[in-house]
C-alpha cells in the first residue's frame, strides 16, 4: 500500500518551485526505492502580496515565510524550502532550520541592457535593487548613482529592466543558474566589492524540531559543509540583531583542512560609513565564531550604528 506523500511546502515564484523540485528530486534519487511519494504544496507568503513598498517597511524578510511557517506548525506540510537569505534568526518555537544543499555560487551581479558593467554607468544612472545590502554597496562604490527599491521575482525584475523602468538591476547569480537564465549577467561582481548576503546561494529546509521520520529523509541530502558556513553567518547575523532593514553581508569557508574563514560587514544604508572584520577557527566552533565577530562589528559600529540608520 503506498504511502501517504511527503509535503513540501514553499512559495509559488519559479524560483521558488524550481528550488522546491531540486529537493525533491534529490530526495528520490538518494532514496531510490524507499523513496516516498512526495507533493509540492504552494503557499502564498504576505512577502509575495505587497509589492508596492521595501521589505523593511512592512516587518522585515519574515514575510516571506510566516504563512509557510503556520502551515509546518500546523502540520499540513512536512517541510519547507527556502532560499536561506530569506530567513530570520530567530525561528518559532518547534521549528528548525539544519538541513542544507550543497550551496552554489555566493555572487552577486550586475544586468543591463545598455551598459557593460557597473563601473560603465553614467553619472545619475538608476540601479533597482530590493536589497538593502545591495543598495548600499552600490552607494558606497558609486554615490552618483540613483538606486531605488526594485521588488518583484526574478522574472518580473527583468521584464521591468527590459521595459527601461531602471537602467540596471542587480540579482544573486545562484538563482539565475537555477532558473537557467545566465545569459542575462552582464557583469559577475568580485566578492570583494560586494560581499552576498548571510545565506545566499543555499537552500535550507526548515522542519519541526523532533520529527525523526523527517529528519531521516533530509539527513540523505544534507550537505554539512553548507551546514556549517550557514552556522557560522547566521550566527554573525544574529550577533547583529540583523534583519533586511540592516545593511549587512556574511560569507564563510571551509578549507580542506577543516579551518573555518568567515567575513562580515555592516553599513550604513547610503553606503558610507563601513565596518567590516575577519576570523578564522575550527569548524567546530562555527558558531561561536559567528557570534564573536558580530559582537566585534557591533562594537566598531557603536551603540548608535544601527539605532541612527533605521532602513532608510
Amino acid at each position: 500500500m503506498q504511502s501517504n506523500p511527503v509535503r513540501i511546502g514553499t512559495r509559488g515564484s519559479p524560483l521558488a518551485l524550481a528550488q522546491a523540485h531540486e529537493v525533491r528530486d534529490r530526495l528520490a534519487a538518494a532514496l531510490g526505492e524507499t523513496a516516498p511519494p512526495f507533493e509540492i504544496v504552494v503557499i502564498k507568503t504576505s512577502g509575495d502580496r505587497i509589492l508596492d513598498r521595501p521589505l523593511s517597511e512592512v516587518g522585515g524578510k519574515g514575510l516571506f515565510t510566516k504563512e509557510i511557517e503556520e502551515a509546518l506548525i500546523a502540520g499540513d506540510i512536512d517541510f519547507a524550502v527556502h532560499s536561506s537569505k530569506d530567513m530570520p534568526t530567530l525561528l518559532p518555537a518547534g521549528l528548525v532550520l539544519d538541513h542544507f544543499l550543497p550551496r552554489e555560487d555566493v555572487r552577486d551581479v550586475f544586468i543591463s541592457t545598455r551598459h557593460g558593467s557597473l563601473a560603465a554607468l553614467p553619472a545619475g544612472a538608476v540601479v533597482g535593487t530590493a536589497s538593502l545590502r545591495r543598495q548600499a554597496l552600490v552607494k558606497r562604490l558609486r554615490p552618483d548613482l540613483e538606486v531605488v527599491t526594485y521588488r518583484g521575482n526574478v522574472q518580473s525584475r527583468l521584464r521591468k529592466l527590459e521595459a527601461g523602468e531602471v537602467d540596471a538591476t542587480l540579482l544573486a547569480l545562484a538563482g539565475l543558474n537555477r532558473l537557467g537564465l545566465q545569459e542575462v549577467v552582464t557583469e559577475i561582481l568580485p566578492l570583494g566589492d560586494f560581499p552576498p548576503a548571510v545565506g545566499q546561494g543555499a537552500i535550507g529546509i526548515e522542519s519541526r524540531a523532533g520529527d525523526e521520520r523527517v529528519h531521516a529523509l533530509l539527513a540523505a541530502i544534507h550537505d554539512p559543509h553548507t551546514g556549517v558556513c550557514l552556522a557560522a553567518e547566521r550566527s554573525l547575523l544574529d550577533a547583529l540583531d540583523g534583519s533586511c532593514r540592516t545593511p549587512i553581508a556574511g560569507h564563510a569557508t571551509l578549507g580542506a583542512d577543516g579551518t573555518l574563514q568567515l567575513y562580515g560587514l555592516i553599513l550604513t544604508p547610503d553606503g558610507a560609513v563601513a565596518h567590516d572584520g575577519h576570523v578564522a577557527g575550527r569548524a567546530a566552533d562555527a558558531r561561536a565564531l559567528g557570534a564573536g565577530l558580530g559582537a566585534r562589528l557591533k562594537d566598531l559600529g557603536g551603540p548608535d550604528f544601527f539605532a541612527a540608520h533605521p532602513g532608510a
